[in-house]
């Protein structure tokens, strides 16, 4: 993978976990959906700047995916972009005080090997 390739997949991660991010907080703004509320908040998801934000980011960092893919093989790029489950993570616990349970971790560090080994080259 060049350098300009590494820089499109970093783009791409940030995008696809930034994205995330807006989407949980909107979906936060929402509140909880039962039965009663779907179709309300079905609607309101074309009205909430966060929900729209956050698809529209998540969108092109599908884009950039989609440009990485016509240079980087595909055995490659899928698990590299895996490593943004890390981010999400990390962003889960720090912006949304979610926990990050020691076997998640445990989990977080097979990733992270795993996406090693698939993009290490000798």
């Amino acid at each position: 993978m060049s350098p300009q390739e590494f820089s499109f997949l970093l783009l791409a991660i940030m995008a696809s976990v930034s994205g995330q991010f807006f989407l949980k907080s909107g979906a936060l703004k929402l509140g909880k959906v039962n039965p009663e509320n779907a179709i309300s908040h079905i609607l309101s998801i074309a009205t909430t700047p966060e929900l729209i934000g956050g698809l529209f980011i998540y969108g092109l960092g599908a884009v950039l995916y989609i440009l990485l893919l016509t240079r980087v093989n595909l055995s490659v790029l899928g698990p590299a972009v895996a490593s943004s489950y890390i981010f999400t993570v990390l962003i889960g616990h720090f912006a949304f005080r979610e926990s990050i349970p020691l076997m998640r971790v445990v989990g977080l560090g097979f990733i992270v090997a795993g996406v090693l080994l698939v993009v290490w080259r000798k």
